[in-house]
């Protein structure tokens, strides 16, 4: 917008619509519109002369207090409500509702669903041995796809390295490889000083290499157990000085195999290629007998956290369609469709079609004799009225 004023609005409306789409991944324009309404209601009282400081302190405790009502009023969702949550989502469509149901099904509430463009006009569903982490990439630069902010490459290989990288120059050689061979790498490390992540930003800018680097998971002795297990899950080597293996000697035959990896700013997603179902196994039994041995109610949650990441696997949807604009379209529907559905199993769900923003307006009147003052009143009023608007 030409006015800067106007521009700083519509910014803020933008950053609300935005952070409940990181959070919710669904609930957008309801956002936008509650916002509109705030901000509608709260420019005629402050023309009027009230002051903005206590209008907003009112808005702000009104909010707290709704929020907490409306966590008080959710319920658990049940299985067979999965699949109606995802098709309200979705448009009521019951095919992708009934999709996504089968395949929270297939790798538990908690497991690791994601979306791809399928090859045929036909939606369809599998799963694939995988693991998710809440780790993103080091840096933004190495996002492959702007408007959603992740890095996704198909066919990746794998360099795990057990300690920091703080010179390029130690693996010049694995880099080399990569451009020679044409592949995308992902370097998971302890950490990546900057010198060496400057290398690796300049050069994947360039386009003379396809790569992304994040922090191993965890701290000390779990982050090397969560290595061992990505390992196990792509056939790679875990580079570790004590077994021998020095970081600038290396060459490809430590690196291993994933069918798919997508980084997001919090997450990894890594899906193997099928070739270490037996492998995994393994180190699935092995995890067990490490449960049975340990003494800590801690220790064996981390461990069932492990077991749980690897043997659960990856449900993948394939998104059909006729045509390339259908597909994006659909493929949207299903995003927020798959977003909604793990927010409801999250967080519960509520009454929709605005009836629970109705039952919220009607609870602000008790909320307001709580607050100080005639102001902050004021401010609780216009949340009363904002809850209206998206009716």
């Amino acid at each position: 917008l030409e006015d800067p004023v106007e521009n700083i609005g519509a910014k803020l409306v933008r950053q609300a619509a935005s952070k409940t789409n990181d959070l919710a991944g669904d609930g957008t324009t309801t956002s936008v519109v509650l916002a509109q309404g705030l901000i509608t209601e709260g420019v005629k009282v402050v023309a009027a002369g009230a002051n903005p400081v206590l209008i907003t302190r009112g808005i702000e405790k009104t909010t707290k207090a709704l929020v907490a009502e409306l966590k008080k009023m959710s319920k658990e969702v049940e299985d067979s409500e999965l699949a109606d949550v995802a098709a309200v989502s979705a448009g009521n469509n019951y095919e992708v509702g009934n999709m996504i149901a089968e395949a929270m099904a297939k790798v538990g509430r908690k497991g690791v669903v994601t979306l791809e463009e399928g090859k045929s006009a036909e939606n369809s569903l599998y799963v694939v041995e995988g693991m998710q982490f809440d780790r993103g990439y080091i840096s933004p630069y190495f996002v492959t796809d702007s408007e959603k902010m992740c890095a996704e490459y198909e066919n990746c290989k794998m360099f795990l390295v057990d300690k920091k990288i703080t010179n390029a120059r130690d693996i010049i050689s694995i880099l080399e490889d990569a451009i020679k061979g044409g592949y995308p790498l992902l370097i998971i490390a302890e950490d990546i000083e900057q010198e060496a992540l400057a290398t690796l930003v300049v050069n994947k800018l360039r386009g003379t290499i396809k790569v992304a680097a994040l922090k191993a998971p965890g701290f000390g002795e779990r982050k090397s157990q969560y290595l061992d297990d990505i390992a196990a899950l792509t056939g790679a080597t875990v580079i570790r000085e004590e077994v021998g293996l020095q970081l600038e000697k290396v060459g490809p035959e430590v690196l291993g195999n994933a069918g798919k990896v997508v980084l997001t700013k919090d997450t990894t997603t890594i899906v193997g290629d099928g070739s270490t179902e037996e492998v995994v196994k393994k180190r699935v039994e092995q995890i067990k007998n490490l449960i049975e041995a340990a003494e800590q109610d801690y220790e064996k949650e981390k461990l069932n956290e492990r077991i749980a990441k690897l043997s659960g696997g990856v449900a993948v949807i394939q998104v059909g369609a006729q045509t390339e604009t259908e597909l994006k379209e659909k493929k949207l529907r299903v995003e927020d469709a798959l977003n909604a559905t793990k927010a409801a199993v999250e967080e519960g769900i509520v009454v929709g079609g605005g009836c629970t923003l109705l039952r919220l307006a009607s609870k602000v009147d008790a909320i307001k004799e709580t607050l100080a003052n005639d102001e902050e009143k004021v401010g609780a009023d216009i949340v009363k009225k904002a809850l209206s608007y998206p009716l």
